[in-house]
């Protein structure tokens, strides 16, 4: 794949758009303090490949598995790492949605205990 000029402004572009990868791309990086460097590093590509990544639609319901296959196979990606960044945004999502909370899921997680309650720490 060559690198057009246009393909970084367009995958940084799709960010807004909650349908793109790019979206979840930039989430994940915001959530695990990652640069655009080390995430490309962590998916096994290049920055022009994660770039080409940005501008795919995010697989979601029943056939998440064979759309991500698709998309890792096309782009030459980790499968488990991509599944992994996909799942922990959701998942991230979800609890933070759930909650009304803008704060960590995990700190407030880690702080939900009874009163009086014993731990076994």
């Amino acid at each position: 794949m060559s690198n057009p000029d246009w393909l970084e402004r367009a995958a940084l572009r799709a960010q807004s758009a909650t349908w793109t990868l790019a979206h979840t791309f930039e989430r994940y990086r915001q959530l695990e303090a990652r640069t655009e460097a080390e995430l490309a590093r962590e998916l096994g590509c290049t920055r022009e490949a994660l770039h080409w990544l940005c501008l795919c639609r995010k697989p979601e319901g029943p056939d998440f598995d064979t759309q991500v296959i698709a998309i890792t196979e096309r782009h030459e990606v980790d499968l488990r790492t991509l599944v992994d960044v996909i799942r922990h945004v959701e998942i991230v999502g979800a609890l933070t949605r759930d909650t009304g909370v803008a704060e960590h899921p995990l700190q407030m997680a880690a702080r939900d205990r009874v009163p009086g309650e014993k731990t076994n720490s």
